[in-house]
């Protein structure tokens, strides 16, 4: 919603894709107050519905690159994280976009606490995988340290093929306000400009 507000005051169009499974809304680009309040309803819309779906990045990035037929400026918000996957689909799909002369930025979404840091205490817990609904129960100060190994490892791998393929990552850890992550992410890109 702030990157549509963004984009509304320097005039320039706006469409919005959301997905799971599947391909489940797409809005091409327009500039009209309408279709900004028609996508603003949508996001709207996200956050009550109560969803335990897969979601399935690679196909559905395929899909809109199809869809998306000028150049565009296209900002991706996901964890990256799909376990039915090998990682080469993912960005095979980025690629994808990247072919069809569109600028991608990646906002990378995790938990610094939780995803990155581990830091659930010493406590026994149970995950359950919002996704699959797959439960474990561990004690997190067995495995700290080899997950955050490997988290770090995912995160300098993910920015590394990034960078590869001339794509902008933004790392957003979801606690710090939208303010902050996208001020950030201005003035990077404004220092390039």
């Amino acid at each position: 919603a702030a990157l549509l507000e963004i984009l509304k005051r320097q005039r320039d169009a706006y469409g919005l894709a959301l997905y799971s499974d599947q391909l489940d809304y797409f809005a091409p680009a327009k500039g009209s107050e309408r279709h900004r309040r028609m996508l603003l309803d949508q996001l709207e819309r996200l956050l009550v519905q109560d969803s335990q779906k897969k979601t399935d990045t690679f196909s559905v990035l395929h899909q809109i690159a199809e869809k998306i037929h000028r150049r565009s400026l296209i900002f991706l918000f996901t964890d990256m994280l799909q376990a039915d996957r090998q990682e080469e689909e993912l960005f095979a799909a980025l690629r994808h976009l990247k072919y069809n002369k569109h600028e991608v930025v990646l906002f990378h979404t995790f938990s610094e606490k939780y995803e990155y840091s581990f830091d659930f205490g010493e406590a026994h817990r149970r995950f359950v995988d919002i996704e699959t609904g797959e439960r474990i129960d561990l004690f997190t100060q067995n495995y700290k340290e080899q997950y955050q190994k490997l988290v770090q490892e995912f995160f300098n791998h993910l920015k590394m093929k990034c960078m590869q393929y001339k794509i902008d990552y933004v790392p957003v850890d979801i606690h710090q306000g939208f303010d902050q992550v996208l001020s950030t992410y201005l003035i990077k890109r404004q220092q390039f400009l």
